[in-house]
């Protein structure tokens, strides 16, 4: 019995991330697949489309979940929980879904490599998703926990954190927003490379390198009172910034002058050396979260100060 409980505790473990698809998330609406169906069709829309990402994402699934089961043990973590999913760090993690779930997945699991498969590459562009389904049977024994580091290369990504002044900390792997929870003026105090601004405001973007081609180029590309900030890097900004980069950029969206509050502290770079502080004067709704998730935000009122810098961590994307 004690050879059989050693056996098991060296046997590889492998976390298989995946999330509903859309014909899930409409059944689980409307009850039945015919409800379903005619919600969809009532407006408009092609159910089949649906059915047909359905099947292609639960094939693909299956085949990760099959392949993986043979060599260590598996075990299937819905997005939903991975909030509060403990991982150990000796597994191995793959992420079944779109490029959204990889980047979901990344700033839970720390300094675990990750595994990107493309349930379906025709629908899915797949920037955080390397691999295809039809790799997966020689990705599998490379992958294992133990073999990745030899076998296949990993890419660093730098993520992005907000700790608040009273111990709430977020994480972002694309971006962190600071601002109004509705359609509203955010009012805080902004201090950055040695200076301090009160700011009226609809929010702070702060972007990682991956996040860098996302929400921050529509920030760049829309804001003029960056533009005098952006001459020396602008066409290297315009293409995004690497990945792995040791540094952040902070924008603020729509700065309103005026007697009390500036429009001078619009744009910056963060760093390990220097990190970005904002200091709430919103007596309500104000708010921070990450990557577009509302189920993490983290309530930023008056009297809280968030200290924005990198990660402890880098996700580790495998390649």
């Amino acid at each position: 019995m004690n050879s059989l409980a050693s056996k098991s505790s060296l046997e590889p473990r492998v976390v298989i991330v995946h999330r509903e698809t859309r014909l899930d998330e409409l059944k689980r609406r409307y009850n039945t697949l015919e409800q379903a169906r005619f919600y969809v069709e009532h407006l408009g829309a092609d159910f089949d489309d649906y059915v047909a990402d359905d099947r292609s994402y639960k094939a693909s699934l299956c085949q990760a979940q099959s392949t993986y089961q043979k060599i260590a043990k598996v075990q299937l973590v819905d997005r939903s929980f991975l909030s509060n999913f403990i991982f150990a760090g000796d597994e191995t993690i793959v992420v079944v879904g779109q490029d959204g779930l990889v980047a979901n997945t990344l700033k839970y699991v720390r300094d675990i490599p990750v595994v990107g498969i493309n349930p379906e590459p025709q629908r899915y562009d797949g920037v955080l998703l390397p691999f295809n389904a039809s790799d997966i049977s020689k990705l599998a024994p490379e992958t294992i926990k133990g073999n990745t580091r030899s076998a296949r290369q990993q890419k660093a990504v730098t993520l992005a954190k907000a700790e608040l002044s009273n111990g709430q900390l977020i994480v972002g792997v694309n971006d962190i927003f600071i601002g109004p929870k509705q359609h509203s003026s955010a009012r805080y105090e902004l201090e950055w490379n040695n200076s301090r601004e009160l700011q009226s405001s609809s929010g702070v973007i702060v972007s990682t390198g991956l996040g860098s081609t996302g929400w921050f180029q529509s920030l760049l590309s829309g804001a003029r009172g960056i533009a005098g900030s952006l001459d020396r890097d602008r066409a290297n900004l315009q293409r995004g910034f690497a990945w792995n980069a040791n540094h952040l950029y902070f924008c603020v969206r729509e700065p309103f002058p005026s007697q009390i509050t500036g429009t001078d502290l619009v744009f910056g770079k963060v760093s390990k050396k220097q990190t970005l502080k904002i200091s709430s004067h919103m007596p309500e709704n104000g708010v921070i979260f990450s990557d577009g998730i509302l189920d993490d935000t983290i309530d930023f009122h008056s009297g809280l100060t968030a200290t924005i810098g990198l990660a402890d961590w880098q996700g580790r994307l495998v390649v």
